[in-house]
């Protein structure tokens, strides 16, 4: 029984701590666009590279 005078304040400060997060990652826009990145996935380049390694597509 002595455990819930541990438990109960450990999981209220917990509960605090997670609404911070959550209202800190409203805040700063990670909500913002939900279906930008899964169309970015499946957009792809038509264009070959010459080298692998060239990150423009131009050979050096």
């Amino acid at each position: 029984m002595e455990i819930l005078y541990l438990l109960i304040p450990l999981s209220v400060v917990l509960v605090f701590l997670i609404g911070i997060i959550f209202w800190w990652s409203l805040r700063s826009g990670q909500f913002d666009d939900l279906e930008g990145p899964a169309y970015r996935v499946l957009m792809d380049d038509d264009k070959p590279r010459k080298d692998p390694q060239d990150r423009d597509g131009e050979a050096s």
